[in-house]
């Protein structure tokens, strides 16, 4: 049903194939354009991407450090990792 096609990266000008898999993948998740960029700068624009900012505070539950990706606010709880993990898991 789909054919390799071969594509140039906007961003290096290096031709690359968008393979009849890729194009299978595209299609069952919903994509409708072709990638414009090759695997390469792909991966190294995710890599050189914003980092975010973790903030620290007191987990909930145990009392250690936990660090989350969010500024917590004082009027829901906040869990460690493990605890998270553990809750998620019915561990409770």
């Amino acid at each position: 049903m789909y054919e390799d096609i071969t594509l140039t990266c906007k961003e290096c000008g290096k031709e690359f194939v968008f393979t009849a898999g890729e194009q299978a993948f595209y299609a069952e998740k919903g994509f409708q354009n072709q990638p414009r960029m090759c695997r390469e700068c792909r991966q190294a624009k995710k890599a050189a991407g914003p980092k975010k900012e973790l903030f620290t505070c007191v987990c909930a539950k145990c009392g250690g450090e936990a660090k989350v990706p969010f500024q917590p606010s004082n009027d829901r709880p906040v869990y460690c990792s493990a605890c998270f993990a553990a809750m998620r898991q019915g561990q409770e």
